[in-house]
């Protein structure tokens, strides 16, 4: 009786806690949790004089109780955790973790009441049947997310709902276009994979390609007649998106400036440059945003990140990312302990290495939360909610991820790490054989005379490579007709795909298929020549690949170059190199992992 009539005197904090249970949450006048559950008893039209009545009412004491109770405890949790050993962080989450199991009981313990209360509404031929409320209830403790197939969503009550409507209630989800259960699983597990220690700065929206997330960045960034600079080397999807969509004066008129450079102060120079030119436009109230995509297609060219993005910050310029080749394996630009040198927006093509099956197509935009999503009537840092990614883009566009592709990708990035070494020792293993051959020109940063080199290694995790290159065979001066018997040889250990990221190696021209929406004077200033190859390395057996490269050209190029295959690696230097790269890269994946006095420590 003591803990009951504690909660019928309850605070106004207390209150204050507990009113958001309330299906008068807004508008109630309660100042006790005892006037919360009377009003919550008048709202159903239920007497609290009736056995029924006064169940529910205590019922309802200890929910409003206990709200206050949990957000008592993540307030202690946010102000303590960084202060705690492993040890209590560890008793501190298991204790959560079985409470999520006491708090499903008591949800699942309403279950048989609340089955035989709706047949007895429902009963009868014209009924609708089933009600799956809390059949659901245990789905919370899936292994694996779940994936939740449905378009609509059940509502609470009239002002819980108003508020889901306004963005103030994301338990309360609406409709599918917006969120999804299984979605913003895997938007918090790109972000933690993404931003790691700085994951609480950072929300992420997923869509249903990358292209989708690259279009919805580039349009809530980008108002009509803006300046955006640009790196040359992009995918041709973006070169056309932006050359005939965003770029034309009907559209967006959105000035584009293409930055052929790679490092710091090649873009300082460049930026300057560009606020000459058009110095008119941006007198006029234009704004001036950089996009840019590192590494590179075709060529996995490495741009220096947190340089470019220090300068375009100076200027008050947004940068934006598109980090897929990368992969947070390579690459995790926003943990740049410099938040300056951070990019505004990371996006990523989940198609791509993330998945990793090639069965799904999906992309992220990674932003500030600040930017990516506020509730209605409010602003924070100089942005208005109305500017956020989600109302302005995500919330009407209906570009969304459904749910089995945000499970595909959540499935493939648990094995990324794994997958990304293997690809990282098979591109050093065939660039380097590849290169040994003086008929060959490999363009690869992989290769440590490179002219990218330098950035790869200052900027990579390990300083491995970019798993995206290009080869030609130029200084052979094949005729085109055995080029290109040659080319179509290579399958069926080379895949002819357009797509890369996926387990088996992919092998394609560039100019006749992802950058083909590029004219011939853009290619080749983008350094695209017709024969030109973009390798995109798999997981496969990469000595495999090799033996089958060089059949290929014995049948198709030998006969027609007398002399090519004898400049290929000997065959016992090829099982060398393999091994010697295999343990190398082997070790610095596996060495870098915490030490058993930092994991014991929780450091």
């Amino acid at each position: 009786m003591q803990s009951e009539n504690k909660f019928q005197n309850s605070t106004d904090v207390d209150v204050t806690l507990a009113k958001v249970l309330s299906p008068k949450r807004n508008t109630t006048q309660a100042k006790t949790t005892q006037a919360l559950v009377e009003e919550q008893l008048s709202h159903f039209g239920i007497s609290a004089q009736s056995d029924y009545g006064r169940a529910l009412a205590n019922t309802a004491h200890h929910l409003y109780g206990a709200q206050a109770s949990v957000m008592q405890l993540w307030d202690i949790t946010s102000n303590t955790l960084q202060g705690l050993d492993k040890e209590d962080r560890l008793a501190y989450f298991n204790a959560k973790k079985f409470l999520s199991f006491q708090i499903a009981k008591i949800l699942d313990t309403l279950q048989n009441p609340f089955r035989a209360t709706y047949q007895s509404l429902s009963s009868g031929n014209g009924s609708q049947g089933h009600y799956p409320l809390f059949d659901n209830v245990t789905a919370l403790f899936s292994a694996t997310p779940v994936v939740v197939r449905t378009a609509t969503y059940v509502y609470a009550c009239t002002e819980w709902v108003d508020d889901a409507f306004q963005g103030k209630e994301f338990t309360h989800q609406i409709y599918s276009r917006l969120l999804n259960p299984t979605n913003i699983s895997l938007a918090n597990a790109i972000v933690d994979m993404e931003a790691g220690p700085y994951a609480a700065e950072y929300l992420a929206w997923n869509f249903n390609s990358g292209m989708a997330a690259i279009d919805a960045c580039l349009s809530n960034v980008l108002s009509h007649g803006d300046v955006l600079i640009v790196s040359r080397n992009v995918y041709g999807g973006v070169y056309q998106l932006l050359h005939d969509y965003f770029a034309r004066s009907n559209r967006m008129d959105i000035q584009i400036a293409w930055f052929d450079g790679y490092d710091a102060q090649s873009f300082a120079t460049f930026m300057q440059q560009t606020k000459a030119e058009h110095a008119s436009r941006l007198s006029n109230g234009a704004k001036m945003h950089v996009y840019l995509e590192s590494p590179c297609n075709p060529h996995g060219y490495v741009l220096d990140v947190p340089g470019i993005c220090e300068l375009a910050h100076a200027q008050n310029a947004l940068v934006m990312l598109d980090s897929t080749l990368a992969t947070p394996v390579l690459h995790q630009p926003l943990q740049h302990k410099n938040k300056a040198a951070r990019p505004d927006y990371v996006i990523h093509s989940y198609t791509k290495d993330l998945c990793g099956s090639g069965a799904t197509t999906a992309g992220v935009v990674i932003g500030e939360g600040h930017r990516m999503f506020q509730p209605k009537g409010s602003s924070a840092n100089g942005v208005d909610w109305s500017e956020t990614m989600f109302w302005d883009v995500y919330y009407i566009k209906g570009a969304f991820l459904d749910s089995e592709k945000a499970f595909d990708v959540l499935n493939g990035m648990k094995t990324l790490e794994q997958r990304m070494m293997t690809k990282v020792i098979n591109t050093e293993v065939f660039t380097a054989f590849l290169n040994a051959h003086d008929q060959i020109r490999v363009n690869c940063h992989a290769l440590p005379e490179h002219g990218n080199a330098g950035l790869r290694e200052k900027q990579h995790t390990h300083g491995w490579p970019c798993t995206l290159f290009t080869v030609d065979m130029a200084p052979a001066n094949l005729a085109r007709d055995v080029f290109v018997r040659f080319f179509d040889a290579l399958e069926p250990a080379f895949s002819h795909q357009v797509s890369i990221g996926q387990n088996n190696t992919i092998i394609l021209c560039p100019a006749l298929t992802s950058h083909s929406e590029l004219s011939s004077d853009e290619q080749k200033k983008a350094g695209i020549e017709l024969t030109t190859m973009r390798i995109a390395m798999g997981t496969d057996n990469v000595k495999q690949l090799i033996a089958h490269f060089m059949l290929a050209a014995k049948h198709f190029i030998e006969p027609h170059a007398p002399g090519f295959c004898e400049k290929f690696m000997a065959n016992t230097d090829i099982d060398n190199l393999y091994l010697s790269v295999s343990e190398r890269v082997s070790s610095q994946h596996f060495g870098s992992k915490a030490s058993m006095d930092s994991l014991m420590k929780g450091e």
